[in-house]
């Protein structure tokens, strides 16, 4: 809860695409630190080495990945898109982000136990690849949005280089006309 607390106070400060890429890399980082701690403890046998202060270094590192979602992906998630949104579609894009995040967030529940049935361990290696999959993405296709009125959003899309082929000039003739 504190890490989502200080989300909202660090995002206008730092800007959203460090803050996620941080996060992505902080949550990569430590599903790989516990897997390799887990591997190591329980071996490709399953035989468990016993130590409190070892379960106690994974939960940490568990709590760390928790932290980096709190601070990023958490919150972030659901400002950023309503952020980017043209005005004029935003209640019905939104809406269309939280569908798709709710049914996402199911299937990943549903299946999960059953990944970690067959993964074991290796279940955060899975979702430690996806970190990285989602910083690359992140990194080559979002840009900056902090300190940028919602009515020069389009400008920002315009002038990114991959998002700009899917700008409409018209668009902003009609922008201008009505200013």
């Amino acid at each position: 809860m504190l890490a989502t607390i200080a989300s909202f106070y660090l995002v206008d400060r730092a800007g959203r695409r460090i803050l996620l890429l941080g996060g992505g890399v902080e949550i990569a980082l430590f599903q790989f630190v516990v897997e390799g701690l887990v591997w190591n403890k329980f071996g490709v046998d399953g035989t468990a080495i016993s130590g409190q202060s070892y379960a106690i270094l994974v939960l940490l590192c568990i709590c760390q990945i928790v932290i980096g979602f709190a601070v990023s992906w958490g919150p972030l998630g659901w400002r950023v898109p309503i952020e980017i949104f043209p005005l004029e579609v935003r209640p019905a894009l939104q809406r269309t982000n939280v569908c798709v995040n709710m049914f996402f967030a199911f299937i990943i529940a549903q299946i999960f136990l059953k990944m970690l049935e067959l993964l074991k361990f290796g279940l955060f290696f899975f979702f430690g690849g996806f970190g990285i999959i989602m910083n690359i993405f992140l990194y080559f296709f979002l840009p900056e949005t902090k300190g940028i009125p919602i009515e020069e959003m389009s400008r920002v899309w315009k002038n990114h280089w991959y998002w700009k082929r899917f700008t409409d000039d018209d668009y902003e003739l009609e922008e201008k006309k009505v200013q």
